[in-house]
């Protein structure tokens, strides 16, 4: 059977197949998305991750005031209660320095501290886009006030006020629901720094990755515009 006859295109004629594959080219460029657009995608809204934030520093806040209300009833002038043997006990301590009892006798320093490193936070919070910080540094923040509480308004006076720990860890030292948070946010903030996660919700190698979808999109780009010459 003989083919039905396709003329050939003249020598000045675009050829279809370049033009078709050109428009594919053109809308790969546009429509493709690159890794920079993803990476954004992912990313949690800053009204998310600040409410987020301040959920978790008041749950910290009231669970860890609670408590210390709790055993300053309870456990006052009575003797260890044992919980796990003696790994793990409740006793009723307080406390004039840091977390788990350090810094004994630097309670004035130790609410400074408190008091800076809530600013430093609030502050750092308005570039805040990661669920993962968010919850790290509300942990921090709901630790450093609620035991900043106590050396405000609890004897011998305001930022001298000792802070009342509780939950005896085997007798190596005695702490309380905020100094867990404090620890708690320490091993997160070194999770999210060796994984190169950052407060905006990027990652350490973003800058490499959005060089990368640049020099890819000017590819596209300059194969788009070099179809679009073969065509004219």
């Amino acid at each position: 059977m003989r083919q039905p006859f396709e003329p050939s295109p003249a020598p000045g004629d675009p050829d279809p197949g370049a033009a078709g594959g050109a428009d594919a080219a053109e809308r790969a460029a546009v429509e493709q998305p690159d890794e920079s657009d993803r990476a954004r995608q992912s990313r949690t809204s800053r009204p998310r991750a600040l409410i987020l934030l301040w959920a978790i520093a008041v749950v910290v806040i009231v669970v860890d005031q609670a408590t210390k209300a709790w055993a300053l009833a309870a456990l006052d002038g009575q003797d260890r209660v044992a919980l796990v043997g003696r790994a793990l006990g409740l006793v009723l301590v307080r406390n004039p320095g840091a977390a788990f009892s350090f810094a004994t006798g630097q309670t004035w320093l130790l609410s400074l501290v408190a008091i800076a490193v809530s600013l430093i936070i609030i502050r750092v919070s308005r570039r805040l886009a990661s669920a993962s910080w968010a919850i790290a540094l509300g942990l921090v923040l709901g630790g450093a006030v609620g035991n900043l509480i106590d050396r405000m308004v609890r004897a011998p006076g305001v930022l001298r006020g000792h802070v009342i720990d509780f939950i005896d860890y085997g007798g190596y030292f005695v702490g309380n629901v905020a100094d867990i948070a404090i620890v708690a946010a320490a091993g997160g903030i070194v999770v999210l720094s060796l994984g190169g996660w950052e407060i905006d919700g990027t990652r350490a190698t973003a800058a490499q990755e959005d060089a990368g979808s640049s020099r890819r999109r000017r590819e596209r780009r300059s194969t788009s515009h070099r179809a679009r010459r073969e065509r004219s």
